[in-house]
Parts: structure tokens; sequence; C-alpha cells
């Protein structure tokens, strides 16, 4: 189990910057955070050492790239021995970029993208459907994605002061 991390204002400080650009140079985080340039690398490896920064990555826009389906599909696992096994099968459907065990009527619940209905269907039919373990799925098709973002950092700035 993970232990939590407190974060000092600094800290948050610097992850509100790096959320918002993670190629924004460093000696300029410094700048804005008041503090050296070595201080800034010093804490950014704490970051990373300690789990909250998992590492930064480019965003890629799927629907430029042909991929005109984002679909999420709720799966019930028939037995939960099986869990860990069905989500390391899931890693094989290379559409599939998110798995998340969850609770309520459906045990698991994933999120795909396709090129369109006709991919999405064999998506569902030849790969999840034919994984051992997977009994039922309901699919949702996402129509228009509204936003998406990081966690609420500047929360964390409220609860510092209780």
């Amino acid at each position: 189990m993970n232990s939590k991390v407190t974060l000092d204002a600094t800290d948050r400080k610097i992850l509100r910057f790096l959320v918002k650009n993670a190629r924004m140079p460093y000696l300029e985080i410094a700048r804005e955070c008041g503090i050296s340039g070595a201080a800034i690398h010093q804490r950014i490896k704490k970051l990373e050492d300690s789990g909250v920064i998992l590492g930064s990555r480019m965003m890629v826009n799927p629907k430029m790239l042909g991929f005109d389906v984002c679909a999420f599909i709720s799966i019930r696992i028939q037995d939960p021995i099986m869990s860990a096994a069905v989500a390391e099968k899931m890693k094989n459907i290379p559409e599939v970029v998110e798995f998340h065990f969850i609770t309520g009527t459906y045990n698991a619940m994933l999120k795909l993208y396709c090129v369109d209905n006709d991919h999405l269907m064999r998506t569902i039919f030849d790969g999840i459907l034919r994984i051992q373990g997977v009994s039922t799925t309901q699919t949702y098709i996402s129509l228009s994605e509204a936003f998406q973002r990081e966690p609420h950092i500047e929360y964390l700035d409220k609860l510092s002061h209780r």
C-alpha cells in the first residue's frame, strides 16, 4: 500500500508549474519559487523518488491521429481470483489505455481508443470477450470529451492550513 507524502508549499508550487508545463525549465521554476536551481533539482528528485511524480510525457490528441472513437467498457470478472490475470491480459490489447478495478455491478472498467465503430466491435469481440474470466461487458461511447485535467493540487494548500 502506498503511504501518503507530505508536501510543503514550495513542493506544491513546483508541482503546479510542472503539471501546467512539464517542459518548463528548472531554472525558471527556481526563479518563480525563490530558491536555487540546485534546490529545485533536489526537490524534484525527492518528488520522483517518493512516487509523487510518476514521470512526464507528451500528450497526443487521439482524434488528430484518427482514433475517432473513445469508449469506456465496464467488465464483470466472473471470479475475483482472476482479476490480476485479466488486467495482465488487457495490457496485450493496444487499444486499451486505462484499466481500473471499480465498485458496483461491474468490477473493472477500461478506457480505449479505436479508429471507428467496426474497430471497436472487433476489439470487444476478438479481444476483450476472449479473455478468460471476462463474463459480461457494457460499453459506453464518449460523444465528446469536455475536459481533462490533473488532480486539484491547489486543494492541498487548503488542507495544509487546517
